[in-house]
């Protein structure tokens, strides 16, 4: 099983249906390589092929994945998708530290406002959370 990284709730993600044929939940434990959690207002059903968009982060950032499993939240769902192919999961996980940064940047000057130091924000993120985020955690499992 796979771990599955938690996209931020304050950046947009959208979750597009591909035509590609759906898979069976049992390869989706075997195929999965890992994936990315996020929170939808709408229920998917596991094995659905999906697009995951980041807008802030481009038209290229845009990642074919499988529905791995939804959740059924107060307000909507949160949905796991897991990549099945390696180029997609990095560029899905490579996407999901920019987006962790941004959030954290945001936030510290939120909390500081003299702390405009991006770059400076950008490398204590990193040197906090960079190993969350390693092709080797990504093996370990975690899911709800």
């Amino acid at each position: 099983m796979c771990r599955y990284l938690p996209h931020p709730d304050g950046i947009p993600i959208e979750l597009t249906l591909r035509t590609s044929s759906c898979l069976f939940r049992r390869h989706l434990h075997t195929l999965g390589l890992g994936g990315i959690a996020c929170n939808q207002p709408r229920a998917y059903r596991r094995g659905t092929a999906v697009d995951v968009l980041i807008p802030s982060l481009g038209l290229d950032a845009r990642y074919p994945g499988y529905i791995a499993w939804c959740q059924r939240l107060d307000m909507g769902y949160r949905v796991g998708v897991a990549f099945t192919d390696s180029q997609a999961l990095f560029g899905a996980r490579m996407g999901e530290q920019v987006c962790q940064i941004h959030q954290y940047c945001q936030q510290q000057l939120l909390d500081d406002p003299t702390a405009a130091d991006t770059q400076r924000l950008a490398a204590q993120w990193v040197s906090l959370h960079a190993e969350a985020f390693s092709e080797a955690s990504l093996r370990t499992s975690r899911q709800p």
